[in-house]
């Protein structure tokens, strides 16, 4: 296997080990607690992008092995042994895999490089997170409460918090130990079944997670997962007329079919989807932050996220000064090996998202953007797409308009605050946004003026599961984190007693 030596060099011998071990061994889907083959025995290749070699077949799930899936969950729900698990054993579930992810953090890391091809440090990053979040929610699991409503003196009226039941949960190629950990934590902590189907392009650290499932005796039923693609395993869970909850993270269009899937049983639909947000730079900013993170913030993961800051408006008097420092800065990181630790910029997903990328940087120079860096696809083995700077750029471009889902920024001139705040919300999008400036009431004043879900100032993609994550207009429905997705994974029901 030619990722070996890469493998080897990223980790110490034990961890190199056990992640060329569960290459090797054979992969099932996980429903009710055994590993079992796709119904229809077909499977799937799963690869790294940054080599383009195959790294494990994996069984190609359908609508029949969703179905399996949801009247085990179903089970497992109604019947089994989790429905009568009070919440102090729930918590204690939870903690136990955030012990295990931790453990596993380095092996987890390197599975989720090989297969989606973020940088190693990234990587580490999520894995470490995804132990936080589990904590986090392992906490919630005793503090659901109900209310005490004043009524009248002959009438006892009070309200129960209670688990919405059948999850289905699909998660994107883009952070997928992340997402996993959004999903199952606060599934778990309300007392929920999940169905959990990763993105097809990565689907192996959804699979070792399940086998550390099994490790702290979780009882079958409760987590299950299906690999395969998202037009029939996908489309099955959006769809099933016995789950109660579907929850999605991925691209707008996909979330609005997933919307009308669930209408044959109005299930309840969270969506976490795309994004254009703009990064709002004032003449007076720190520029020894702004210009590192600026960059961080549309070249993180290869700028494969919702999130990314890939709409850059510079208060025009200053935006030449910014474009001179941001691109010295930025010709400086290449796109590499993602094993290796001094690498930022890994390679795409996919040859489809390299082709994608590729399309858009023809489509940035056909509108008269001109690339201050960068502008071209590599050639060669691997999706490797350096950062690219586009200038000229108008905010009505198709570039300015559409998610990338690349390394690839727009530097977007603006007059004044009113300007900044009227271009940056001129969007279908609203997931987030950031501001930087030193002036405290300007940098307030903008973060309410901004419709996105979340606002940085002076930083740019720091996420923690204590605070909620979601946007506004077209990028999507709910909140993810915090105490708000509690409100995702529960159901309230009044009990009036009359004395």
């Amino acid at each position: 296997m030619a990722a070996v030596p890469s493998i080897e060099r990223a980790a110490h011998g034990v961890t190199s080990s056990a992640v060329l071990d569960f290459l090797k061994r054979p992969k099932n889907l996980l429903i009710g607690g055994k590993w079992v083959p796709a119904k229809s025995g077909k499977q799937f290749e799963t690869i790294n992008p940054a080599n383009e070699e195959v790294l494990a077949l994996v069984p190609e799930g359908d609508k029949a092995d969703v179905d399996e899936a949801v009247k085990i969950a179903r089970q497992a729900y109604e019947e089994g042994p989790w429905s009568r698990i009070g919440p102090h054993q729930r918590a204690r579930y939870l903690l136990k895999i955030a012990d295990l992810l931790e453990q596993h953090a380095d092996e987890l890391a390197i599975l989720e490089t090989l297969n989606n091809g973020m940088a190693i440090s990234l990587a580490r990053g999520m894995a470490s997170g995804a132990a936080d979040t589990f904590r986090y929610y392992a906490g919630w699991a005793t503090k659901i409460y109900g209310e005490t409503n004043p009524s009248d003196p002959s009438m006892f009226n009070y309200t129960l918090r209670e688990p919405v039941g059948v999850c289905g949960q699909i998660i994107p190629w883009n952070g997928p130990i992340a997402m996993l950990a959004w999903k199952i934590a606060p599934a778990l902590a309300c007392g929920n079944v999940s169905i959990l189907k990763p993105a097809e392009q990565t689907p192996l650290t959804a699979l070792r997670i399940g086998e550390l499932l099994q490790e702290v005796d979780l009882p079958p039923g409760v987590v299950n997962i299906i690999t395969g693609f998202g037009e029939t395993a996908g489309a099955a869970i959006a769809a099933h007329p016995d789950i109660d909850k579907v929850a999605f993270t991925g691209s707008t269009e996909v979330g609005k079919l997933i919307l009308q899937a669930s209408t044959g049983n109005l299930k309840r639909v969270s969506l976490e989807l795309g994004g254009k947000s703009p990064n709002v730079i004032f003449p007076d900013a720190d520029l020894e932050n702004a210009i590192p993170t600026s960059l961080f913030g549309f070249c993180m993961l290869s700028g494969q996220v919702c999130c990314a800051g890939t709409r850059v408006f510079v208060q025009s008097d200053f935006h030449d000064r910014f474009v001179e420092h941001l691109t010295r800065y930025a010709s400086n990181v290449k796109a590499g090996d993602p094993l290796d630790a001094s690498t930022t910029v890994g390679p795409l997903v996919s040859r489809e998202q390299f082709n994608r990328v590729k399309g858009y940087l023809d489509i940035g120079k056909k509108e008269g953007a001109k690339p201050a860096l960068g502008g071209e696809a590599r050639t060669g083995k691997g999706f490797f797409v350096d950062p690219t700077i586009f200038t000229d750029v108008r905010n009505n471009m198709q570039i300015a308009r559409e998610e990338i889902f690349g390394p690839v920024a727009s530097v977007i001139p603006f007059k004044d605050e009113n300007d900044a705040v009227l271009q940056g919300n001129d969007t279908t999008y609203g997931l987030a946004a950031a501001v930087w400036t030193q002036d405290i009431s300007r940098a307030h004043r903008i973060a309410r003026a901004l419709k996105a879900g979340t606002v940085w100032i002076n930083c740019y993609n720091n996420i923690d599961p204590i605070s909620p994550f979601g946007g506004y207009k077209q990028s999507g429905i709910g909140r993810e984190l915090g105490k708000h997705s509690i409100e995702l994974y529960t159901q309230i029901k009044s009990v009036y007693a009359k004395l």
